[in-house]
């Protein structure tokens, strides 16, 4: 009996000293590598398992891990990934600022901020993001650019609006166009008399970037106007230094690619003789017209802009225009516009003060 108990205590020990092999706690401290200030709330996990912790208040942790991890990945937002190797003892880790994103300036409804400034849901769109190719009007530019917003043209016809939904649609009788803000002016929602799209009127090569407000405390400041979220628009502005010309050209052709397939004139008259009534067989003619090719043609469409930029007298300034002209495939489409924009900007009082002038043209 005594045998049998000393043997069953033996094998509990064993098994013991096996489970604590297979684990093991490994504890250690955060800190910014600038001033060594402790980090809150920074992830720690093992790497090649799904164990996750953050650190505490003071930039502590504490974590069991297997016997066999040997790495920590430790992330945190504004400072790099980095992977370090399992230690014996507390472990130090000091992490690396990497907040050029959250640096970045952003334009908001009622100013500019930096993004980790922000508690709101923003996007900013730059020019270098922006969508290539034939582009006809501005929301082109960011069409799958951008989470939560859904861009859906009109249809086909050339300077057609788009349908904008920004998280989706929040009403079911009322409007869900959100908000156009173009340098600071809002676009009233119910457009511009005169103009299907009145985005179409402004030219896109004038645009330096787009912000999407997504969220109400982003869009408070723009009233009920702004319930569907806010689209602030950007243009160019003028450049330091001596003068610089820029022009470009694009010049495209379009088709329909694909016809409805249907019968042949003599098709048809073989058809109704065959089983028609002798008042459908009197209606038949001899013409032979495919009806399709009568609508539709080739488009061809050109935008040409020309731009100048740089300092008069210590003063910015841009002047462009532009001139598009986009046929649609069908015979009776056609947008043709010509734009000017001129943009100043002067600086007063030792440059205490500084004032933007956005002058606009658009002929559509």
């Amino acid at each position: 009996m005594n045998f049998k108990r000393l043997l069953f205590v033996t094998l509990a020990f064993c098994f013991a000293a096996f489970a604590n092999a297979q684990d093991k706690t490994v504890t250690g401290k955060v800190t910014d590598s600038k001033d060594g200030s402790a980090l809150q709330g920074v992830t720690i996990a093992v790497k090649g398992t799904k164990i996750i912790t953050q650190t505490g208040a003071d930039g502590t942790f504490k974590v069991k891990v297997p016997a066999s991890a040997k790495t920590l990945t430790i992330s945190s937002v504004g400072f790099g990934l980095q992977d370090v190797s399992i230690t014996d003892g507390d472990m130090s880790v000091r992490l690396i600022q990497t907040n050029a994103n959250l640096n970045e300036v952003v334009v908001i409804g009622y100013g500019t901020a930096r993004k980790k400034d922000l508690t709101g849901a923003v996007t900013t769109v730059s020019s270098k993001d922006f969508v290539k190719g034939a582009i006809t009007t501005p929301e082109q530019l960011i069409s799958g650019k951008v989470a939560g917003v859904s861009i859906t043209p009109n249809g086909g016809a050339p300077g057609s609006g788009s349908v904008i939904r920004i998280r989706g649609g929040a009403s079911l009788n009322a409007s869900n166009d959100p908000l156009i803000v173009v340098d600071g002016v809002p676009l009233d929602n119910g457009g511009i008399a005169g103009s299907p799209n009145a985005l179409s009127l402004i030219n896109p090569n004038d645009i330096e970037t787009f912000t999407i407000l997504k969220d109400a405390s982003s869009t408070a400041i723009y009233g009920s106007r702004a319930s569907n979220g806010v689209i602030l628009i950007t243009t160019k502005k003028g450049t330091s230094g001596k003068p610089k010309w820029a022009f470009n050209t694009n010049n495209s052709a379009y088709n329909a690619y694909k016809k409805v397939d249907v019968l042949t004139a003599d098709e048809i008259r073989t058809f109704v003789n065959a089983r028609g009534t002798n008042a459908e067989k009197a209606t038949l003619g001899t013409a032979s017209t495919d009806w399709q090719d009568v609508i539709y043609k080739t488009a061809i469409a050109t935008d040409n802009n020309l731009s100048v930029s740089g300092t008069f007298k210590k003063m910015p300034y841009r002047i462009s225009g532009g001139y598009l002209n986009q046929d649609g495939i069908l015979k009776t489409g056609n947008l043709q516009r010509t734009s000017l924009a001129i943009n100043l900007s002067p600086r007063f009082l030792n440059d205490a003060l500084k004032v933007d002038i956005s002058l606009k043209g658009s002929n559509s």
